[in-house]
């Protein structure tokens, strides 16, 4: 009986102890329910934070004013990435505890640069009604929450100081792309009241833009009619323009800071312009918002990391004496100055030089590779076009002449001028020697009957054998066929890597490589005999072609070409692409091209150059048709060595020939001496 008790008294006990351990489990913890609002806060769920405050702490704001207070503060200020991390309470929590402590540390990153404060929550137990509810804890709200230090009278402020875009200077240190004034052209919508379509229409006509694009600024979202709408932007040489613009009522202009290009079109390919960055921009580059003006082509883009420039922005909590507390700040950058090796005068004379007509050219420095000059005609004057309207745009790229087609790029069907190439490899593989004679009759040639009806032709035949002097002199294209067919396929090919073509040019704006066909092969025999002449599908990139030229100058090394003052200067990019003694060779056939051959309209005894005319025909669809005629002169500076141009003009066949882009080239030689 005794034993029976013992046992009843042990299972009551164990009860007891269950329930006991039961009901511990039973407390609602305040870090659960911390955890729970932290989940909220961190997804901007901020109507759900109110619901988990205080009577107290709500008694300030209705739900709808909190939550649109927090977003608008974190919306103003670009918070992103928030986190909020939190610790139990120090003090253990029992079931008679009423009040606790979660310490929490809040990250974010912003406008101003990453913030991170440590604050405690105070909450509030508030005890369940019925038995079989649980206990809950509510969470004190202050502002500190927000900004460490932050106070109900405070008001969430920021400031920025704009960084400056860097510039581009010249060689001489010069303009090329600075920052300066423009003319803003605007509206206030209360004051065209009335008359709304008759300003949106003649302000339209004036900017060449539709009334379509007026009404989408006017309507943007935050346009109030007291407000001042910007419309756009014109370069601050269109005064007239501007004076025209100012006589229409309603219309207000002013000048704002903006990116100015001294010598427009001429360098605009190179340079090329900044403009607002587009919804895809934003997607791809980071640290940019809605309003940033970026890099669209040429330098600008090529340089945007260096040349960007970023905002110093200062977060801070204002007392109501205009006393403020920094919450955050980041101080301001502005983007770096670089030089290049461009000569403005240069570049600008060079351009004027193509009198509009279609084209490219490149001058350099032989010895150094410097560029000194980097031009694509037609070009368009990028004041203006950073501030084009759509259908401005549309209409200049419908332009039959392609101004915005960047031609320096793009390699292009080089003619004779191709021919140093096939000599030079010629000589180096013993395909031929200077001596080596071919008896060649009349102005046709063909291999043999397996070429139907297609022939290789030349200018004139001189009525004996032609040797390599002979050949480059008169610029005969069946000696220059004959070798490369001779040499075979694959020498030739080998041949022409060794000078870098198909390879990436080491150059600061990248440039498309030179081709040796469309497929990389050479397998047609016709194909080969055309390529050795600068026909068939080779195409040449101008910046390769003049380098190429200059290592008959450099004892047979093509140097790297330069564009930023920075870079180092004189490099070899390819080294002995041809031997100092072929090398030598050829230099004197291209003085005597100049003296007795095809380039003789640039033959000038004080200034002696030496260099290669070549014609090319593009577009014709057989033999025998007449297509598009391009001419080609490259030459440089015989004695004093510091000069090489490289020049090829369209549609020559209507300018007087390929003696027009000699001549041409031979006046800006005598323009950069002086």
């Amino acid at each position: 009986m005794k034993k029976r008790h013992i046992a009843l008294f042990s299972i009551l006990v164990l009860l007891l102890l269950l329930s006991a351990c039961n009901k511990k489990d039973d407390i609602v913890k305040p870090q659960d329910v911390f955890d729970t609002y932290v989940k909220h806060w961190q997804k901007g769920e901020f109507d759900k934070l109110y619901d988990m405050h205080t009577d107290e702490s709500n008694e300030f704001y209705t739900k709808e004013e909190f939550a649109e207070r927090l977003s608008k503060i974190y919306g103003d200020l670009e918070i992103t990435d928030l986190k909020v991390t939190f610790n139990e309470p120090a003090e253990e929590i029992t079931e008679e505890t009423m009040e606790a402590v979660v310490p929490f540390t809040v990250s974010m990153n912003s406008m101003a640069g990453p913030i991170e404060f440590n604050h405690e929550a105070k909450m509030i137990k508030i005890p369940a009604e019925r038995e079989d509810e649980k206990d809950d804890w509510l969470i004190e709200w202050d502002h500190g929450f927000i900004f460490e230090g932050m106070e109900p009278e405070h008001k969430v402020r920021f400031s920025t100081v704009p960084g400056s875009r860097g510039e581009i200077l010249d060689r001489n240190g010069n303009g090329i792309a600075i920052n300066g004034e423009v003319f803003e052209v605007g509206l206030v919508p209360e004051q065209i009241e009335g008359q709304e379509n008759e300003v949106k229409s003649k302000l339209a006509g004036y900017l060449n833009m539709t009334v379509d694009e007026i009404d989408k600024k006017l309507n943007a979202s935050w346009v109030q009619p007291d407000y001042y709408v910007p419309i756009k932007s014109i370069p601050n040489t269109q005064e007239g323009l501007l004076e025209n613009i100012e006589q229409i009522p309603g219309v207000q202009t002013r000048k704002v800071s903006g990116r100015v290009y001294p010598i427009g079109e001429s360098a605009a390919h190179l340079i090329g312009y900044i403009g607002e960055i587009t919804a895809e921009e934003l997607e791809k580059n980071e640290g940019y918002s809605p309003g940033d003006f970026i890099g669209k082509r040429g330098l600008e883009q090529i340089l945007e990391d260096r040349l960007r420039a970023e905002d110093g922005v200062k977060i801070y909590l204002e007392n109501p004496d205009g006393s403020k507390l920094t919450v955050a700040e980041k101080p301001v950058k502005n983007g770096e100055t670089i030089q290049l090796t461009i000569d403005s005068t240069m570049q600008q004379e060079m351009f004027k030089s193509f009198n509009g007509n279609g084209g490219t050219a490149v001058a350099i420095h032989p010895k150094t590779g410097e560029t000194l000059a980097l031009v694509s005609s037609p070009s368009f004057d990028p004041n203006s076009y950073m501030f084009m309207s759509g259908s401005e745009e549309q209409k200049l790229d419908e332009n039959p002449l392609k101004p915005t087609l960047n031609r320096f790029v793009l390699p292009h069907t080089p003619g004779s001028v191709m021919k140093i190439y096939t000599a030079a490899i010629g000589l180096e593989n013993g395909t031929i020697t200077p001596d080596t004679e071919m008896n060649i009759s009349g102005k046709r040639w063909q291999k043999d009957e397996t070429w139907g009806t297609y022939h290789i032709t030349r200018v004139s035949d001189p009525g004996r054998p032609v040797k390599l002097e002979d050949a480059m002199v008169l610029s005969d294209n069946i000696y220059f066929a004959r070798t490369a067919l001779n040499m075979g396929e694959k020498d030739y090919i080998a041949g022409l890597k060794k000078f870098g073509f198909t390879e990436e040019i080491p150059y600061s704006y990248a440039l498309q490589p030179s081709q040796i066909s469309n497929d990389g092969e050479l397998n047609d025999e016709i194909l080969l005999a055309d390529t050795a002449y600068g026909q068939g599908e080779v195409q040449t990139n101008i910046m390769h072609l003049a380098l190429s030229y200059g290592a008959f100058i450099n004892e047979g090394n093509l140097i790297k070409p330069v564009l930023l003052e920075e870079e180092e200067k004189g490099e070899i990019w390819k080294e002995g692409v041809v031997s100092p003694e072929h090398a030598n060779l050829i230099a004197d056939y291209l003085r005597k091209v100049i003296t007795s051959g095809t380039g003789k309209p640039a033959n000038m005894d004080d200034l002696p150059l030496s260099g290669k005319t070549g014609t090319t025909e593009v577009g014709k669809a057989a033999q025998g048709e007449q297509g598009v005629e391009n001419g080609w002169f490259v030459a440089y500076n015989t004695e004093e060595q510091d000069l090489l141009i490289a020049m090829t003009m369209e549609g020559t066949h209507e300018l007087g020939g390929t003696r027009t882009v000699v001549e041409t080239v031979r006046d800006l030689f005598v323009k950069f001496k002086k």
